[in-house]
């Protein structure tokens, strides 16, 4: 009877360290993710820029959720001479050669961010710079190829730390593609 009572706690005890080590891993994960979301600049083009006192800041109440739906899809800009590309003001929305891009919402919402996104969708698609790791091309300025090297440790730590923020509803529109060259 000793034996089995003293086994069961053993069992119990050794029940909860692991409990504690996977939520401590986790955590810590958590918080690599963070550090590497914001040595890298995700913020830089993720969470659109308002204007403040001292000119354009973050909007962190939309922190990474994109480029805001209320401005919609944007018109095709001509770009002529040393203008290979143009950004918006809010800084989430790019055009060039390869059409028009969006930063994408990677918040959690299941609607329109990541989160139906697995933890594998969310590391091939940096791999392979295709959407959900599959589907279509991530278009620039997404610097894709500079994370692709990325160790799958760093990777999986910032799909963690992205599964923890707050959620915001927030669809980002369809990449457009290149407008038809005008003659000249």
């Amino acid at each position: 009877m000793r034996k089995t009572l003293i086994s069961a706690l053993a069992l119990a005890g050794a029940i909860v360290i692991v409990g504690s080590i996977s939520a401590m891993s986790h955590d810590t994960r958590v918080e690599r993710g963070r550090y590497l979301v914001t040595m890298i600049g995700c913020n830089d083009c993720h969470t659109p820029l308002k204007m403040g006192p001292k000119g354009p800041e973050p909007d962190m109440s939309r922190f990474l959720s994109g480029h805001p739906e209320q401005m919609g899809a944007l018109p095709a800009v001509a770009l002529r001479g040393p203008w290979l590309w143009a950004g918006a003001a809010t800084n989430t929305a790019f055009t060039g050669p390869w059409g028009i891009s969006y930063a994408a919402n990677l918040t959690p919402d299941q609607n329109s961010g990541l989160g139906i996104w697995t933890e594998d969708m969310f590391v091939k698609a940096l791999r392979t710079g295709r959407h959900m790791g599959v589907s279509r091309e991530i278009l620039p300025p997404m610097p894709w190829p500079a994370f692709r090297t990325a160790t799958d440790e760093d990777l999986k730590s910032i799909y963690a730390f992205l599964r923890s923020i707050k959620p915001v509803t927030n669809h980002v529109p369809d990449v457009q593609p290149p407008a038809p060259a005008v003659a000249e």
